[in-house]
């Protein structure tokens, strides 16, 4: 009788009992929803990324809708990133009113290409939201350089950057603002929840509004005041608040957020060392003085030495019990985008690269033998299919 090993899932939070110890706290305390935690995670957030100013939020979704708006897109302004993404980096510009524009990405990183964003910047162009995709940071200098040349906001987008690094600087420190998730396959978790950082008060202003409905209690920007009661609605905001339920589980995450990270890259490390050397795939470049956070480990099929396709290579491994993804589809290529204007729009390489990749499963609760397995699944199934 074969016993098949339990499904192992491209990604899974890891909680223990501190965790579960700052929540019931909270539970018993007489805040739920935003309060002192939520301070208290942003100010250890702020510090930890090496930023003046954090908001909590809602989830990572939103924390980008927030930046836009506070980047003042609206109807009529174009904001360039990356089709290799999840569909929120485009869809918050869309919900201020802007058009993505996309710029194809780097052959060996995957990340937006500068080169092409350049080509994309016309009068209309107000922002950018460079996509650190993986883990592994964009190309920030010259990102830097177009944005300054054009007078155009940057929007991080590090969904998958928490603790990575861009020639010693934290990512979230060097640009306008920078968004990050918390979703449970994300480095740390708050269940849903995100954060925006910025050096940047006036910005920082405008995201603590919005995520509150517009609405604001300080005294010094009300046009009215009219005693302590008294609130005023200064623009048109969203609920995007996080709970101090969240932020009491995102204070006890983040105190083991390097350990994560140090975790992950073992975990790549492990990866790269066996496969570096096989023919038919190709292992995740590492740009020069950047070391990535690896939200994931992609690696590219070489399908001109394969007899199957990616799509038999990703059903293999599911039945071997190995959870293995897809990211992404490029974003202009969803139902949605092609209804709406997108259907004409080519980006070469990131077409090229969605057709030849998959997501092995990475996560700092896998054990050496979970790694393990993966190997071997991945050997086994390439090596058979090998032409």
């Amino acid at each position: 009788m074969v016993v098949r090993k339990p499904y192992l899932p491209y990604s899974r939070q890891w909680l223990d009992d501190d965790d579960i110890k700052a929540v019931a706290e909270v539970l018993k305390s007489d805040y739920l929803t935003t309060g002192p935690k939520s301070a208290e995670f942003e100010t250890a957030f702020a510090q930890y990324v090496g930023v003046n100013f954090a908001v909590a939020i809602a989830n990572g979704t939103a924390a980008l809708h927030a930046a836009c708006y506070a980047a003042g897109i609206q109807a009529g302004d174009e904001v360039i990133t990356t089709p290799i993404t999840f569909a929120a980096s485009a869809n918050a510009v869309r919900y201020c009113g802007g058009t993505p524009v996309f710029a194809d990405i780097e052959p060996a990183t995957y990340n937006i290409d500068p080169s092409e964003i350049r080509k994309m910047v016309t009068e209309k162009t107000k922002a950018i939201i460079p996509v650190h995709f993986t883990g592994q940071p964009c190309d920030m200098d010259e990102i830097s350089r177009i944005a300054k040349e054009y007078n155009l906001v940057v929007i991080e987008d590090a969904a998958h950057a928490v603790g990575a690094d861009y020639k010693g600087n934290l990512i979230g420190s060097i640009s306008d603002m920078t968004t990050f998730s918390f979703h449970p396959v994300k480095h740390i978790t708050t269940g849903e929840g995100g954060m925006i950082t910025t050096n940047s008060e006036e910005l920082y202003q405008k995201l603590l509004l919005f995520r509150s409905h517009g609405i604001t209690r300080d005294k010094n920007i009300m046009l009215d005041y009219q005693g302590s009661w008294y609130y005023e609605q200064l623009a048109l905001g969203y609920n995007y608040r996080m709970t101090d339920i969240q932020a009491a589980l995102g204070l006890s995450q983040l105190k083991k957020a390097n350990r994560f990270l140090h975790r992950r890259r073992e975990i790549a490390d492990m990866y790269t060392a066996v496969f570096k050397d096989t023919p038919v795939l190709q292992v995740p470049f590492q740009q020069e003085g950047c070391n990535s956070s690896w939200h994931l480990y992609v690696i590219q099929l070489n399908l001109e030495k394969l007899k199957c396709n990616r799509k038999e290579v990703f059903e293999a491994l599911h039945r071997e019990n190995i959870g293995v993804n897809v990211h992404y589809l490029p974003v202009y290529k969803h139902p949605f985008y092609q209804q709406n204007g997108y259907q004409d729009v080519r980006c070469a390489c990131s077409e090229n690269l969605y057709n030849r990749i998959i997501s092995l499963p990475i996560f700092p609760k896998m054990t050496n033998q979970n790694v393990q397995d993966v190997i071997h699944g991945v050997k086994n199934i390439l090596e058979r299919n090998e032409k």
